[in-house]
């Protein structure tokens, strides 16, 4: 195996980075290379999840086994399956108090290449270097903002009913490369998807005033249930975006839901929407803007649905 250690000083309590690193679940919104987490079992003590997270140019999905220690300040991680070039990965956080009331953390990794080819070895080690790298500044950022945080993050949702099959709503979705000649808000859309059910799409998105931005995204996708996203390359407004679109059967049809998790860059706030501007401006700014596409996208993929349905039933 090959070991690898990663340091950093956080000027905030153990307690406070430690409750950061527990709850996987809000590792996307947290920490730039992760993409989602689904969690598979816990019982407070150890936890088995399914992870997605960006690895150079790639995006990889693993399964990994925790065992959380709030007590010693500790969580332990084994990869049970991995992906190639990986053929193992295990690890730890390690946390110590210092005397000045922070954290001194200790990011562990051990490794092992498929067939220990070197040239494998050489991308896991450029890779775990940089994503650790990554992983200890946001971690540091979040902790000596903990106390602000929940007034720079947002969560919302729109929903509408659809009086179609589940199989077409979802497909409107996933089948993304169509939106330019499906939505009059998408004026450009790359999107590829070299793994089954995982896309990383570009797309250039027309605003109310006529601007245009372009945001990448990758997306993970459950057939006829849902697909997640974590935008990659995000508005300057926001340090991340996450969301996802979510189908479900209920009586009168189907329910189509968007929903956004938006973390704001307060140091961002004055510049883009003026002097003056606070972060509760940015929260509307955002929530109205993506709101206002998510909900054109919805009513689109409400009518598709309903047209095939019809259709159907001549």
């Amino acid at each position: 195996m090959n070991d690898v250690q990663h340091t950093i000083g956080v000027a905030a309590a153990p307690e406070t980075v430690y409750d950061l690193l527990a709850d996987a679940t809000a590792w996307p919104v947290n920490f730039h290379p992760t993409v989602h987490v689904e969690q598979l079992e816990q019982d407070g003590v150890h936890e088995r999840i399914r992870l997605w997270a960006v690895a150079g140019d790639r995006v990889k999905a693993w399964t990994s086994r925790r065992h959380r220690d709030p007590d010693g300040l500790r969580i332990a991680f084994e990869q049970e399956v991995s992906q190639p070039p990986i053929a193992a990965m295990s690890g730890a956080w390690l946390l110590r108090g210092l005397p000045d009331g922070g954290t001194a953390v200790v990011l562990e990794h051990s490794y092992r290449a498929v067939d220990d080819d070197p040239d494998r070895l050489a991308w896991i080690a450029e890779v775990t270097d940089r994503n650790s790298r990554a992983e200890l500044a946001n971690l540091k950022a979040l902790a000596e903002q903990a106390a602000d945080r929940s007034e720079l993050l947002l969560t919302f949702e729109d929903t509408v009913v659809v009086d179609g099959g589940i199989a077409d709503v979802y497909d409107f979705l996933y089948q993304a490369q169509q939106w330019p000649d499906r939505l009059p808000h998408v004026a450009r859309m790359d999107l590829t998807e070299d793994e089954p059910g995982v896309q990383i799409m570009e797309m250039d998105t027309i605003t109310a005033d006529g601007a245009m931005h372009t945001t990448k995204s990758v997306r993970v996708c459950f057939a006829d249930e849902r697909i997640v996203y974590k935008q990659i390359v995000v508005p300057p407004l926001m340090t991340a975006h996450t969301g996802e679109w979510r189908v479900t059967e209920v009586r009168g049809g189907v329910a189509v839901t968007s929903r956004h998790t938006v973390a704001i860059r307060p140091e961002a706030v004055p510049g883009i929407l003026g002097e003056g501007a606070t972060v509760a401006d940015a929260r509307e700014f955002a929530r109205t803007a993506l709101s206002g596409n998510s909900r054109i996208t919805l009513e689109h993929a409400k009518a598709y649905a309903e047209q095939i349905t019809a259709g159907s039933q001549v």
